[in-house]
């Protein structure tokens, strides 16, 4: 295929460099070459941008929803293609991957009838012989910078909403997974619209997210809360509209009620499952005393039984991770749980399988508390920590204890524990009997605290971000 180029002004066009897409299941597979964009190229694209919303942000809802739903057809028929290339790309799983893509084509889908729904108000003013119409209007160009755990879903929740109401794109895909957002750049291309409606530029945060946030009207970022936090100061400079959803250190609460498999099976697929490579990934395991010890032989017990391998291969449950990067990142968070005291009831380590990959079995550190190093940082990897709670009350603060509020779970049989924990939770997700990681597409997703800034995404909450809202007076 060659090198996969940037597109600018509804054109493929050659990068000022290019980035190597490796398998992290097989180092030896190289997934693609893409260009990467410079900041004059982000420039350029913000500018076709520009032109294009004139005209985009004219045409009619249908137009648009047709549009969005030749984009969710697309999705969903090429989603065991794309699935895989997922998989090979970012290391999860193939059925995970297939799910992404089902899941980018319901929420292109969605916003497909939100349009058409789409709809002001009318009011009548306080003072006689004046009607009042409130409407919303697009922003502009959209900046959308986006991370490489969900490198479809993620660009899809962003994208769908802001062309469903008349935004144009700039698009940034992690330049980890830029092959996925090269295919979902060109599936969108080909759908129509006018040229410059979504325009997609590979590169380095440092270089080309910069360039995107010194030229868009708006910007949606999912990432770190360092990037986020940089990102947030550019933006409040050119006091233009900004969207972040950052990371969590997100707990699962298990009372000595619990049902114990229901708790388990939630511990395990929220902390490990995608090699804890989730924002909302349940990192921190706060249990009580009655279930303690069978909580942790249960969880231990299963952990035992996953099949860690190449994210292709039948029958794998978890990938690798990543990256080297990430690989390295997660044996530091291993050591530094040691350094702190942590017993270990289960150790990760680096993994050899037939082909040469970042591949890591779970690790599951007991005899932890609050503060921690291993229970404060967001990890991102196959990591947990138990920390042990004496009652629900010293439990619910200990949940509550961290700068982050994305998701939090409880597992328990009192319906009294289950409404007080969703309303006393600071978070912005609660989970109850679920795992802390699993969302819908049609309600809003955010976070309370470090996790999120700014407006809430998905969902027909998405129009706070998206549109502007005009209040007009007339005189009737």
């Amino acid at each position: 295929m060659g090198v996969l180029k940037n597109f600018i002004a509804g054109e493929w066009v050659d990068g000022a460099d290019t980035i190597r897409s490796v398998n992290p299941s097989d180092t030896n597979d190289v997934v693609a070459e893409c260009a990467a964009a410079s900041a004059r190229q982000v420039a350029d694209a913000a500018a076709s941008a520009r032109v294009a919303f004139r005209q985009w942000s004219e045409t009619t809802t249908q137009m648009r929803s047709d549009l969005l739903t030749t984009i969710a057809n697309e999705l969903l028929n090429r989603k065991e293609e794309l699935g895989e290339l997922i998989a090979r790309e970012e290391g999860k799983t193939r059925a995970e991957g297939i799910g992404e893509m089902t899941r980018a084509s319901q929420v292109f889908r969605f916003f497909a009838g939100e349009v058409v729904r789409f709809g002001g108000e009318k009011l009548p003013s306080v003072r006689p012989n004046i009607d009042i119409e409130i409407t919303r209007g697009p922003v502009g160009v959209v900046g959308i910078i986006t991370p490489w755990n969900f490198p479809v879903a993620i660009p899809a929740w962003k994208i769908a909403p802001a062309l469903a109401f008349g935004n144009t794109v700039v698009f940034k895909p992690s330049e980890i997974t830029p092959a996925m957002g090269w295919h979902l750049a060109e599936i969108i291309g080909r759908a129509g619209g006018p040229p410059g409606l979504v325009n997609l530029v590979n590169g380095a945060g440092p270089i080309v997210g910069q360039a995107v946030v010194e030229n868009a009207d708006a910007v949606s970022f999912t990432g770190s809360v360092p990037t986020g936090r940089q990102i947030a100061q550019h933006a409040i400079q050119r006091m233009i509209r900004l969207q972040c959803e950052m990371g969590g250190k997100n707990p699962l609460v298990v009372l000595d009620d619990a049902d114990l498999d229901t708790a388990v099976n939630c511990a395990v697929d929220g902390a490990f499952f995608q090699t804890g490579q989730r924002c909302t990934a349940s990192s921190r395991l706060i249990v009580t005393e009655g279930i303690h010890d069978r909580f942790v032989a249960g969880v231990v017990d299963r952990l035992k039984k996953l099949v860690i391998d190449h994210s292709l291969k039948p029958g794998t449950n978890v990938g690798p991770a990543v990256d080297r990067r990430q690989l390295d990142k997660d044996l530091r968070y291993i050591e530094i749980g040691r350094r702190e005291g942590a017993a270990m009831k289960l150790e990760g380590s680096v993994l050899k399988r037939d082909t040469p990959g970042y591949y890591i079995g779970p690790t599951l550190f007991v005899d932890t508390n609050n503060r921690m190093q291993i229970n404060r940082e967001e990890m991102f990897g196959p990591i947990a920590a138990v920390i042990r709670a004496g009652d629900y009350e010293e439990a619910l603060a200990i949940a509550n204890d961290t700068e982050y509020g994305l998701s939090a779970g409880i597992c328990t049989t009192s319906r009294k524990y289950a409404r007080h924990f969703q309303a006393n939770a600071q978070s912005g997700l609660v989970m109850v009997n679920l795992p802390t990681a699993g969302l819908d597409y049609h309600v809003p997703f955010g976070g309370t605290k470090a996790s999120s800034y700014g407006p809430r995404e998905q969902g027909r909450y998405a129009e706070e971000f998206y549109t502007i809202v005009k209040t007009s007076y007339v005189s009737v």
